[in-house]
């Protein structure tokens, strides 16, 4: 049985090959996803390897949104028995132009950082050695990492600007060193300025950002570590090993989160792969009975028969983890050399492919394929042989009610969980509404087969042109409606996620555009990058060079805690009334140096209201007692709540002090033309600051959801190509299924042409079912997630209307595209061999 398994996948080179790019597909992306950022992981290991190398002691704050160590912790840390040095880190966020000072270089999202250069006898950590030029000296000096020298095309000698966001104005500069950190990959920024100018900019004078503490000779690093623990137990007091592992780990959980959306969408593609290879197996069963039966006749048994079909499907399996492994390791590559051409800041280094990757892509592959072939595999091991031998097919005629009954019930209970879910709000609603999708998802499959017999012959018009071969596409798709369903489940699943996430982008488009049209009334919006922000100083030059502007405000996020809950609000630097529309519930919208403005939920979560006190606590523990002033209707411009700008200088270390967006509001009778050009000329040397209108404003998110979109689309393709690619391979087997069939009509004059075309319109109608159906059900689960993320702003509808058109006219065009070679080959088939095939 063994030598028939083999010999049937050799007789069948190309069915074998369609069978085998489902599994390896859907294989090569959950390994490529773990090769990936299990290289990224290793990459970034060594570099953090480095980090605190040296360092006895590392003493910071608990948060790293707190203003820091005050400076008199500093000194007596210093004058501790035990501490042989101390050396503060100073440091903070910049922006290096280049040679011109007219353009950012660009680090493609990896960190651009500025801090202290220390000399070798103030040093705690271990130095990065100069490679070229000398270290800075004095303010207006810099060094910098090769990399970022080479990048910004500067020497020794050159002078350019660095831009501070949390300072004013750009800063010149004259680079003095070049120094080679450990791992100098993926477009990372280190300026070093000496450490009287990284005071000034990065500090408020009293705090710095952490101590490097260098035990004295007969003291452990573990004891001074423990002593300084119980000294200042509010703050976090590690060894090298300990701050390393803790970088490591938030490395980690970040690369987690990627890895586990990449296996999301791998995963998509592998439950769409197990249904065509289920396809596949079952049609083979069904076009061997003969075969099958006769082996029985001869003395195999059923077991045996049953196994032979698995056999089939565990070679599949193996080559197909193989391969899938292969392609996996060759995506993981190109994955990374698309990410560098795109200049994105990810470090580089050697491909790194784990015992436990190789595991589970054959875990999976073998799995996938096993299980698919499971239920073919018994359905032939209980076929009578006698029986068999008179039937030309046998799964045809199986009743469907027991199916579709469970599917009906499954659909109910799935809609009415997505409707429950979608009455409320937050992530408990989201999960009841995703049970829902499932109930709906299995409804869909268990049901398909008798819903694509109505709705085919519904689509019957599309082809009623092509008369009789129309008709004669429309009764083979719905002949048998079981391989029909089969088929076009799989790209069902793919277009059901993509009308899904169409309405999501759609919905925050439409969302975002009534928020800024209702929301904010300035006529022109400063905006920086979404990590960096505005730097403090544009604002402060717009109110002194542009006369036109009446209003000028920042908006700054601020982080706080409220009993105990970590909260992330807004801090105006001037008054609100004429650049954002405030819907006051209660109160007034006031904002003195002891007041606050809380959101609805806010003051509803807090129990409080206008007149009574509220308690904030700074990120170092530092109690702010507040009157609210007022309650405003909830808004995703400003937060859940507003605090005076005292309030923010305790609670926002000087290095993250930047505008999320400035809001500007021209004079009565202004020249908006006028005041655009003079706040660019004001704005100019601020080179990652953008002046827009609401308009633009607007276009600018919804680039940013396009270019989201665009990614989740692009993961998402390739559950669609194996969809593609089940119809391709059922067709093919179809044209085998029905070859006599063929023949008959090729002998009675049907033309080589009309079989072709009958095959063309089949794969049309099957593929337009699918996306018919996935579309419908996309509409469905989309109105009902995006219900219940009405409390973050999402609390408009939007259906992308246009992209579900040009969705079925191309599932109309893939079917026929997935068609051309089947049926080339139906057409090409001998009349007269065909009749007498037996």
């Amino acid at each position: 049985m063994r030598r028939v398994a083999l010999r049937n996948l050799a007789a069948h080179k190309v069915r074998l090959v369609l069978t085998l790019l489902s599994v390896v597909l859907g294989t090569a992306f959950i390994s490529g996803s773990f090769v990936f950022t299990d290289t990224l992981q290793r990459t970034f290991d060594g570099i953090f390897a480095n980090e605190a190398k040296g360092v006895d002691v590392r003493l910071s704050p608990e948060e790293r949104q707190s203003p820091g160590i005050p400076q008199d912790v500093a000194d007596r840390v210093a004058a501790m028995d035990g501490v042989r040095t101390v050396a503060p880190g100073i440091e903070g966020s910049v922006v290096l132009l280049d040679p011109t000072g007219k353009k950012a270089i660009q680090t493609g999202g990896a960190p651009s950082w500025g801090q202290a250069y220390m000399p070798p006898d103030r040093a705690v950590a271990e130095p990065d050695p100069f490679v070229a030029g000398t270290p800075p000296a004095e303010p207006g000096q810099i060094a910098l990492n090769s990399g970022a020298a080479e990048r910004a095309g500067l020497s020794l000698g050159q002078t350019t600007k660095v831009l501070v966001p949390s300072h004013g104005g750009p800063i010149d500069v004259t680079l003095t060193g070049i120094y080679a950190p450990p791992s100098d990959t993926g477009g990372f920024i280190g300026v070093q300025f000496s450490e009287a100018q990284a005071r000034e900019l990065f500090t408020d004078g009293s705090h710095v950002a952490y101590l490097d503490i260098d035990a004295a000779d007969g003291t452990s690093a573990d004891t001074l570590r423990d002593r300084l623990s119980m000294l200042y137990p509010d703050y976090k007091a590690q060894n090298g090993d300990q701050v390393r592992a803790e970088m490591a780990a938030e490395i980690s959980e970040a690369l987690n989160f990627l890895n586990y959306f990449l296996l999301a969408f791998g995963a998509i593609a592998l439950i769409v792969g197990t249904f065509i290879i289920y396809n596949t197996f079952s049609m083979l069963v069904a076009q061997r009975l003969r075969e099958l039966a006769l082996l029985r006749a001869v003395g195999a048994s059923s077991g045996q028969v049953g196994r032979s079909v698995v056999g089939e499907a565990l070679i599949v399996g193996i080559l197909g983890s193989i391969l899938g492994l292969l392609a996996g390791i060759a995506l993981a590559y190109g994955l990374a050399a698309v990410l560098n051409t795109f200049d994105l800041g990810l470090p580089t280094g050697r491909m790194t492919v784990l015992p436990r990757t190789v595991l589970v892509a054959f875990l999976v592959g073998l799995l996938v394929t096993v299980v698919s072939a499971y239920a073919p595999a018994r359905r032939a091991s209980r076929i009578p042989p006698v029986q068999a031998m008179r039937e030309e097919f046998a799964s045809a005629g199986d009743s469907l009610r027991k199916r579709t009954i469970a599917g009906v019930m499954l659909g109910v209970v799935g809609v009415v969980l997505v409707v429950l879910g979608a009455r409320n709000t937050g992530g408990g609603a989201a999960a009841i509404v995703g049970v829902g999708a499932l109930g709906l998802i299995l409804a869909v499959l268990f049901a398909s087969p008798a819903l694509s017999r109505p709705v085919l012959a519904g689509l019957g018009w599309l082809i009623r042109p092509f008369g009789s071969v129309g008709r004669m596409a429309r009764n083979n798709a719905i002949r048998n409606p079981r391989r029909t369903a089969a088929t076009a489940f799989a790209l069902t699943l793919g277009l059901m996620l993509v009308t899904a996430i169409g309405m999501l982008g759609e919905s925050a488009k439409v969302s975002i555009s009534r928020l800024v049209d209702q929301g904010i009334e300035a006529d022109y919006v400063l905006a920086g990058p979404p990590m960096m922000g505005v730097p403090l100083g544009a604002s402060v030059a717009v109110r002194e060079q542009v006369p036109e502007a009446a209003q000028v405000v920042g908006l700054r996020g601020v982080a706080l805690k409220i009993d105990g809950d970590d909260e992330f609000g807004t801090s105006p630097d001037g008054p609100l009334d004429q650049v954002v529309n405030i819907e006051m519930v209660g109160g007034a919208p006031t904002l003195g140096d002891s007041e606050i403005l809380l959101g609805a939920d806010e003051a509803e979560q807090h129990g409080v209201g206008p007149g009574d006190r509220l308690a904030v606590t700074t990120m170092d523990g530092t109690e702010v007692p507040l009157t609210v002033s007022g309650v405003y209707a909830d808004s995703p411009v400003l937060g859940p709540l507003l605090v005076p700008s005292g309030v923010y200088e305790k609670a926002m270390p000087v290095s993250m002090r930047t505008d999320a967006a400035v809001l500007i509001k021209g004079r009565p009778g202004a020249d908006l033309t006028t005041m655009r050009a003079d706040l660019e000329r004001a704005t100019e040397e601020f080179v990652i600051v953008q002046v827009q209108d609401r308009e633009e404003f607007k276009g600018e998110n919804a680039k940013q959801i396009n270019n989201m979109l665009a990614i989740l689309y692009g993961l998402l393709a390739l559950a669609v190509v194996i969809a593609v690619l089940g119809i391709v391979n059922t067709l093919a087997l179809s044209v085998v299924e029905r070859r006599r069939e063929i023949g008959m009509l090729r002998a009675v004059g049907t033309q080589r042409s009309q079989v072709r075309r009958t095959i063309y319109l089949e794969s049309m109608l099957i593929a337009v079912f699918g996306a018919l159906v996935g579309a419908v059900l996309g509409l469905g689960l989309g109105v009902g997630f995006l219900r219940t993320l009405r409390d973050l702003g999402l609390d408009r509808i939007a259906v992308p209307w246009d992209q579900l058109v040009y969705m079925l006219i191309g599932s109309a065009v893939v079917g026929v595209l997935a068609a051309l070679w089947p049926a080339v080959r139906a057409a090409r088939t001998p009349p007269l061999a065909a009749i007498a095939d037996v």
